[in-house]
């Protein structure tokens, strides 16, 4: 329990360094730990630790902590890619959606939102290194897709997010991360409200920072390497 609430100190004092080294308030970054396969426990103690808001990449593990954790309430983050039947699971109990790559998911989803629930908070995701394996929608299709997800009326569209093509280099990071942020600036000339960009994660959160981001999305360095 001691190990698990250092390892997440250590985490929010690297986003707190990256903030101020690049001239950011250090609160506009917020620690988003990704608990996928992790046990439920694991995401209590987590929470013991002062942690409330945690990725899942699976619709069936989110279903399956929710429940275990009952009253705690964290705050259920979807990062994974959306599958059609999976929409309701994730309309019922994320307050997030990360990973919005398609008008009818975001349709779906909308659809789905329990009566009476705020907004579903959703990024859409975009595959900013055109890899073939990665999700995501193109670049050029983004805007079209923006315009369409932006009035569901059971949604609220926040922002980007990106996984980037992972590399060593700090300059190629920031470069891919400034793709993001710039073409977000670009919907936000259209008249979208955009205020989140989710992207950086355990190996590139400093660079992430540095090009604005405002969720980093953190698992290896919090809970350890996956077995």
């Amino acid at each position: 329990m001691s190990q698990l609430c250092d390892r997440i100190q250590a985490v929010q004092d690297r986003l707190q360094a990256a903030a101020r080294r690049f001239g950011r308030p250090t609160e506009d970054v917020q620690l988003l730990a990704v608990s996928k396969t992790r046990p439920a426990e694991i995401v209590a103690q987590a929470m013991d630790c002062g942690l409330r808001e945690f990725g899942e990449n699976y619709a069936s593990e989110l279903e399956e902590k929710s429940r275990a954790l009952g009253d705690r309430h964290p705050a259920w983050h979807f990062i994974g890619p959306i599958q059609s039947n999976k929409t309701r699971l994730i309309a019922d109990t994320a307050r997030w959606a990360h990973s919005v790559d398609r008008e009818r998911i975001a349709r779906r989803l909308s659809e789905q939102r329990p009566l009476g629930a705020v907004p579903l908070n959703v990024c859409l995701q975009v595959n900013i290194s055109e890899e073939d394996s990665k999700s995501g929608v193109a670049l050029e299709d983004l805007p079209a897709l923006a315009e369409a997800v932006a009035p569901l009326p059971g949604l609220k569209l926040r922002g980007l997010m990106a996984i980037p093509a992972p590399s060593d280099d700090f300059d190629e990071q920031r470069r891919a991360f400034a793709r993001l942020r710039e073409a977000q600036e670009d919907l936000i000339r259209r008249g979208l409200d955009l205020d989140t960009l989710s992207m950086g994660m355990t190996d590139d959160l400093e660079a992430a920072v540095a090009e604005g981001a405002t969720i980093v999305r953190v698992g290896t360095a919090i809970f350890g390497a996956r077995g």
